[in-house]
């Protein structure tokens, strides 16, 4: 997957906002939020300032993916071998979304 469209600010800042209100990080401002930092593990409280995490859990994941589809109309699968690297940053999964938002209009423009 590639991240050179991930890189646009719009969506890293869109994907951070989303993270904090969807998962009611109150401690947390988007801006804080380091979009190369791990979403999950090594959690501080200035985990998203210095990169350590965010300190994410499995069921975060299960409501920021609820979030995704929701707001993008993106859907992840449970068993899919790539949601690790597709969690892995906020960079990384504004590249999964530009991706899918690609596939999707690909689809439309196509007729199918």
């Amino acid at each position: 997957m590639s991240e050179t469209r991930s890189t646009e600010p719009a969506l890293v800042d869109e994907l951070r906002r989303l993270i904090v209100d969807s998962l009611m990080l109150e401690e947390i401002a988007p801006d804080d939020i380091d979009p190369d930092a791990p979403l999950f593990g090594g959690a501080s409280a200035d985990a998203g300032v210095h990169g350590r995490g965010l300190g994410l859990d499995s069921i975060d994941v299960l409501e920021l993916a609820m979030a995704l589809l929701r707001g993008y109309g993106v859907k992840t699968r449970a068993d899919d071998e790539n949601n690790r690297e597709i969690f892995r940053s906020v960079r990384t999964l504004a590249a999964f979304v530009a991706a899918e938002r690609d596939r999707g209009r690909a689809k439309t423009d196509d007729g199918t």
